[in-house]
């Protein structure tokens, strides 16, 4: 853990603190993925934890204030999709092998994180700006790295001039998003894992470079 730790009153936490914290953090991820995050008590949390609600409050000012940390670290982890994307080619095969690395990234990422992710996108759709900047903060770095390939290629003279890369960059992000966010709908319907992904990639790879991925 990088930086100082603080407790709710301003105080500098020790090395003992900082693992208290980490773990009542800990606690409350695993609780979110079994119970409605509405449903999560303090009380609930620090019992998991081996300790006092009292000194849950030390560090979070409510259980909603440890759910935005969580969200926090998990929108910088988000971020980091970007680097699948940024500076890389999208021709011939290499660029078919971003578009499934991307793929790929997102539908890993969202699995890993699923809890936490469903109570951005809560928070987010009810109209709390802190939820939105986060989820926003998810998306954007991954967002802003596809306009500027699908620039790059309008600069190579291979993408139209009338594209908009970033509406096209949104639109990809968006729906991958939610395609991400339903991976178990896709079975109700009948559509399998490894279906999905090669399906997903084409859509990604016309969208950014306006042809099909070569075979």
């Amino acid at each position: 853990m990088t930086g100082q730790v603080r407790t709710v009153d301003g105080r500098v936490a020790g090395r003992r603190g900082q693992e208290t914290r980490q773990k009542l953090l800990g606690c409350l991820s695993d609780m979110l993925n079994s119970s409605p995050y509405r449903d999560v008590k303090v009380i609930d949390v620090a019992r998991k934890a081996g300790t006092s609600p009292a000194t849950f409050y030390q560090y979070f000012p409510d259980v909603e204030g440890a759910v935005l940390e969580i969200a926090d670290a998990i929108a910088a982890e988000g971020a980091n999709l970007s680097e699948l994307v940024a500076d890389r080619s999208w021709s011939g095969k290499t660029g078919r092998q971003n578009a499934e690395d991307l793929v790929e990234g997102f539908l890993t990422f969202w699995r890993r994180n699923d809890a936490i992710l469903r109570v951005i996108d809560l928070g987010a759709a009810e109209g709390d700006k802190r939820f939105y900047k986060i989820r926003m903060k998810v998306l954007n770095a991954v967002t802003g790295s596809l306009a500027d390939a699908i620039r790059d290629l309008q600069a190579k003279g291979r993408v139209d001039e009338s594209v908009n890369p970033a509406a096209v960059a949104g639109s990809l992000v968006t729906m991958l998003s939610a395609v991400a966010s339903h991976q178990k709908a896709f079975q109700t319907w009948g559509v399998k894992q490894n279906e999905l992904r090669p399906n997903l990639a084409m859509l990604v790879h016309l969208g950014v470079t306006g042809r099909k991925p070569p075979k």
